[in-house]
């Protein structure tokens, strides 16, 4: 997959168009469109363009899901922006903003385009036309599910539109977008998808990645009876836990194994394919040496820095805990290295980084302990707590910790919640749970956080290209 993300940034870029419109519009029929879209090779390169698109976006996902929540916050000060994030200030012109907006609206028209062109193609000439839908229609539905779970209701489009229709596309209610498209997209996906890729096309998206988005919408919805369902069947699909916790995070070593399920992925090598975390996690205190002991070249950027509470909230026995949170490293003589007091970092996300911002680190979208977590939850929910606990257990043996053997359904919650937060820690979920499990409020409230906030600001830059708040109206309480 790594190499055809290769191939397709040298010959893609008369797909992407500079008009700042507020949704990307690829007009639906010109000459060189109609003139690509022919072989299967065609669609594969144009999938892998939604797949590119994909990744750019992730490589500031975590100050949705991390920065914007409890465990972690930007240390440094430095980034008037990452401190806004934390203190719930930031402005709906805000970079992030604006292209996140625009990457998830070309992720979903690239999708559109590819559906369109391949519907009326022979499945003779283009021999995997199932799997390059279903291809698309995972990759649409993750990116408006990604929408609806930061800005709420959003504009939903699932044809190629001409640029007057785009501008007269108003938003749509969360709740049909899951109806209509992203439930939808999802099952067909995994209906159509293979289980697994092998050489270049390992880390396409599977069938079982699918079912656990799939999975994830559905307790995103609290509809815990098919989540339930949905996970009891991925727990049949031959994934398993890696018995060191540590291995997920050794980029040394194979990262589709048997935990893997599904990935954004980069590639280092100079190329422009990398992704920025190793760099942009690593803490910058003064005196350290951590850049060069990682052999992370172009220095440290301490922009996620986990929390000193998040620290203390680990159980000391727990093997998640120095992975996860650490105050510093052992050099290779075997010397404690410490930081500042204030100073924490993740490892979750260093490797050997031989250019700036170029790391091989994957973003890690869903592994087998979030579903093992998801379906101890939904069984939890429906009333089956004795079958929920060996699955919160199995977590927990991995991580060193001792096991669970008799709880109440309320308690029992709980336990789950926090064993998500040491488990996916720093991984993008943190936030994503407090709104999901209704404790958002709560817990972020002493931050700053105001009831309305469950959602970000819709771009401000979006919102005065349509002019017209019956079509795009700010989110309340941003105005």
């Amino acid at each position: 997959m790594k190499k055809i993300l290769i191939l397709f940034v040298a010959s893609s870029f008369w797909m992407i168009s500079c008009k700042k419109n507020f949704i990307e519009l690829t007009p639906i029929s010109t000459a060189s469109v109609d003139a690509v879209y022919k072989t299967d090779k065609d669609f594969q390169d144009a999938v892998a363009g939604i797949y590119s698109t994909l990744r750019n976006q992730y490589q500031d996902f975590w100050i949705f899901g991390d920065l914007r929540a409890d465990d972690s916050w930007h240390a440094l000060g430095n980034d008037a922006f990452l401190v806004s994030v934390n203190t719930f200030s930031m402005s709906s012109s805000a970079t992030l903003m604006i292209n996140s907006w625009r990457n998830y609206y070309k992720m979903i028209s690239r999708s559109n385009l590819v559906l369109d062109k391949i519907a009326a193609t022979d499945a003779a000439v283009v021999k995997n036309k199932d799997r390059h839908i279903a291809e698309a229609r995972f990759l649409r539905a993750f990116a408006y599910f990604d929408l609806v779970r930061i800005w709420g209701d959003v504009p939903m489009t699932t044809t190629s539109l001409s640029i007057d229709a785009g501008y007269k596309l108003s938003r749509e209610k969360v709740q049909k977008i899951y109806n209509d498209v992203i439930i939808p997209d999802l099952i067909f996906a995994e209906s159509k998808l293979p289980p697994k890729f092998s050489g270049t096309d390992v880390g396409r998206v599977t069938k079982g990645a699918a079912s656990s988005l799939l999975a994830r919408v559905y307790m995103t919805l609290k509809d815990f009876t098919k989540a339930e369902t949905k996970l009891q069947e991925i727990t049949g699909m031959g994934y398993a836990l890696l018995p060191n916790y540590n291995d997920l995070f050794d980029y040394t070593k194979e990262e589709h194994h048997s935990e893997y399920i599904f990935d954004v992925e980069y590639q280092d090598g100079g190329l422009g394919l990398g992704s920025g975390y190793s760099n942009k996690f690593l803490p910058k205190s003064a005196g350290s040496a951590a850049d060069l002991f990682y052999n992370v070249k172009g220095g440290a950027g301490e922009q996620n820095t986990p929390t000193l509470e998040f620290l203390a909230a680990f159980d000391p026995t727990d093997k998640r805990k120095d992975v996860t949170v650490a105050k510093g490293y052992y050099d290779n003589s075997g010397v404690f290295k410490g930081f500042l007091q204030i100073a924490t970092f993740t490892k979750k996300y260093l490797a050997a980084t031989p250019v700036i911002n170029d790391s091989k680190v994957n973003w890690k979208v869903i592994r087998y302990a979030d579903v093992l977590l998801m379906y101890a939850e939904a069984l939890n929910e429906n009333g089956k707590t004795d079958q929920a606990i060996p699955y919160i257990n199995m977590i927990r043996k991995r991580a060193g910790l001792p096991a669970y053997t008799s709880l109440t359904k309320d308690v029992a919650r709980d336990k789950i919640y926090d064993e998500r937060r040491f488990e996916l820690g720093m991984e993008g979920v943190r936030w994503f749970d407090l709104v999901r499990t209704g404790k958002v409020n709560s817990v972020m409230a002493p931050f700053g956080m105001k009831s309305h906030m469950t959602v970000f600001p819709i771009p401000l830059i979006e919102i005065q290209i349509i002019n017209n708040p019956a079509i795009l109206p700010q989110n309340p309480g941003y105005d």
